[in-house]
């Protein structure tokens, strides 16, 4: 059968797999949710052993379980790794969802749900692919998966898992649906993601909350003095201002800097797409390359004081914020950590104390495109889409695929299927269902394409 009737017969049974795995709130920076963590680890193993793996199991790690589960064929075959994460991100502000996150629907041809893409949507293509060419006698090489439940928080037991299991894991390439196509309709394979950065900041004033009217003047505000010092972090040019930042940063040449602009993009339908009346970002940079080959600096979140409802007259003791950056290529995000960790400790100003901790970071990573494995790729996109894919340097993190490179000695393939307006790790995340359908015929297609 063909594949695309094979999926078209099956889908509802499909989405009623996926859902299931949905409905697990697998939050994983949340405390309160290990059991469900474990649950949607559980889940998995169900399902890959239904689609066909010889043997899938949950295994303890550091952190969260980690889900591993393989077909061997033979030591004469080549060994695919799929990797994929079943933790999501949290789903607050939750009064701004149009309908319960964890209760996935199927509406105006879109799945909607927390998961729907990132990443629960885009790794379940990958069982049922499985599934397809297992049962129509087509698979012609191993396949292993790795699905873990920490990307979201950094990754932060799986390399210690790696080295623990790493002859489990040995492969000639890993497989990744976590990325996007840079619009509808166009293939898109990322060759490069930027690294990241994290930190937490605590600004603490006076020793209790005071009152405004009668300190307010005479002791610094922690949030005031914070709001300034993130200011400072970067200039009218919009770039970051904290001194050797910019130290290992590879400058492309103007030849570069012409195939990164190839991507498609049209500002206007960028902007309309976002909601936003214009563009922000370092000066003399293209929003392609902006996104793509230049550094990022962002406050993710920041807290204090009073936020209840009406007036309340008060000089907090702290502040809080959470910042940020991503990284391209040549930048060490541990020495980036501390380089901003030390800058802001060290330059806060004396009615202050400020604490920085270093949450988590990732190394960036970048993939030719003459190796057989994109080529795969490339040619099943081709025939699933009718055009080559665009090699895309994604804004993104995973953390983990440049861990991989460095513990396993394989490139990863990163062949995703999401767009810019599902809305990940946002209120009313979504997935459009001919995605979700196109990817599964063509991770089908790259089975194919790389037996060969």
């Amino acid at each position: 059968m063909e594949p695309k009737k094979y999926i078209d017969q099956n889908i509802d049974r499909f989405l009623e797999e996926l859902f299931e795995l949905i409905r697990v709130p697998s939050i994983s920076s949340d405390g309160q949710r290990k059991e469900d963590m474990r649950k949607a680890a559980e889940v998995w193993v169900k399902h890959l052993l239904a689609a066909g793996a010889e043997k899938a199991s949950v295994f303890e790690s550091d952190g969260h379980p980690v889900v591993m589960g393989e077909k061997i064929l033979g030591d004469e075959f080549p060994t695919v790794l799929v990797y994929a994460h079943y933790d999501v991100m949290p789903v607050d502000p939750l009064e701004l969802w149009d309908h319960p996150p964890f209760d996935p629907i199927v509406k105006d041809g879109r799945i909607w749900a927390r998961g729907a893409d990132d990443d629960k949507g885009q790794s379940f293509m990958h069982a049922k692919a499985f599934e397809y060419v297992l049962r129509e006698g087509l698979l012609k090489c191993n396949v292993k998966f790795l699905i873990e439940g920490e990307e979201e928080i950094g990754s932060a037991s799986l390399p210690a898992f790696i080295d623990a299991h790493r002859e489990q894991l040995a492969c000639d390439v890993i497989l990744v649906s976590d990325t996007g196509m840079v619009k509808p309709g166009q293939p898109t394979i990322t060759s490069g993601l930027r690294g990241l950065s994290y930190w937490e900041v605590e600004v603490t004033g006076p020793s209790r909350d005071l009152h405004s009217g009668l300190f307010g003047g005479a002791v610094a505000n922690p949030i005031n003095v914070l709001c300034k010092m993130i200011a400072g972090l970067t200039d009218e040019r919009n770039k970051v201002t904290v001194p050797g930042f910019y130290n290992d940063v590879r400058e492309l040449s103007s030849e570069e800097r012409r195939l990164v602009n190839q991507v498609p993009y049209d500002e206007a339908d960028y902007k309309a797409e976002v909601g936003v009346k214009a563009l922000c970002g370092e000066y003399g940079y293209t929003t392609t390359e902006r996104t793509g080959i230049r550094p990022s600096f962002d406050v993710c979140g920041i807290w204090g004081g009073f936020s209840g409802e009406g007036a309340k007259t008060v000089l907090p003791s702290k502040a809080y914020a959470k910042l940020s950056s991503r990284l391209v290529a040549n930048q060490d995000y541990v020495a980036i950590g501390q380089l901003l960790k030390s800058h802001l400790e060290t330059h806060a100003p004396d009615y202050v104390d400020v604490k920085v901790q270093v949450l988590h970071g990732g190394k960036p990573y970048e993939c030719p495109i003459d190796i057989p494995a994109y080529q795969a790729a490339a040619r099943a996109c081709e025939t699933v889409f009718g055009k080559l894919p665009v090699p895309y340097k994604s804004g993104g993190s995973i953390p983990i695929i440049s861990t991989f490179e460095e513990k396993l000695g394989v490139k990863s393939i990163l062949l995703g299927f999401g767009l810019a307006s599902d809305a990940i790790h946002s209120p009313n995340e979504n997935f459009p269902l001919d995605n979700f359908k196109k990817g599964i015929e063509t991770i089908i297609q790259f089975y194919k394409e790389f037996a060969k």
